[in-house]
């Protein structure tokens, strides 16, 4: 089957995008799928919670392949892929790609960054999973063929979902017309907290 690239996105941090990208790329492993998760938080939360206690210490990560495409630079795409033995591959990050926002932004094509990264890799992978935080998320959009959205069961998400899916439908109509949203996940969810049962209802009632 064709590799699928899945966003999962927020614009709010605590939604739980790192626990959702395990939680769907572990189990998609032990069914037998290849996966790629693409760690894009400075603070390298995927990467830390896949074991690797001190990110800044890895000798290559995605700011690395980044720093490339931008410069035009080789650098083998599957480079610096460290793998996990619950049987997904991880691209790590660190706090060097704090760094890259600049360049990101002054880049040509800026948007396509990411995508020109990671389309080399496709041919190895069913799934290539990538929770979006800071500079990444339209990057992300670009590369994605759907975006998974974790929703918070903490507090309304009206607002913060309104202005995330115009990012997505602005990616759809201006770069990307193929991407779909994949879904809402209500995350954090606790069926004894009325404020949680009434975040999900509100997500129903507006986002089906």
């Amino acid at each position: 089957m064709p590799c699928k690239t899945i966003a999962v996105a927020n614009q709010k941090g605590g939604t739980g995008k790192t626990a959702t990208t395990l939680s769907l790329g572990v189990p998609l492993a032990r069914l037998g799928k290849r996966v790629l998760l693409v760690d894009t938080d400075p603070q390298g939360d995927l990467t830390k919670s896949l074991g690797w206690k001190a990110p800044d210490s890895l000798e290559t990560t995605l700011a690395d392949h980044l720093a490339a495409v931008i410069a035009g630079e080789p650098l083998t795409p599957a480079e610096g892929i460290l793998s996990h033995r619950e049987g997904v591959d991880l691209m790590p990050a660190n706090i060097e790609l704090a760094g890259m926002e600049m360049a990101v932004f002054m880049a040509m094509s800026r948007e396509q960054v990411l995508n020109m990264w990671a389309s080399p890799l496709k041919g190895a992978y069913d799934y290539i999973i990538a929770p979006t935080l800071g500079i990444i998320p339209v990057n992300a959009f670009v590369a994605a063929d759907s975006v998974l959205i974790p929703v918070s069961a903490e507090y309304l998400p009206a607002s913060g979902m309104a202005g995330l899916l115009k990012t997505v439908e602005r990616v759809r109509r201006q770069i990307n017309p193929a991407l779909e949203v994949e879904g809402v996940l209500v995350t954090l969810f606790d069926s004894r907290n009325n404020l949680a049962k009434e975040v999900e209802a509100t997500v129903r009632e507006q986002y089906g």
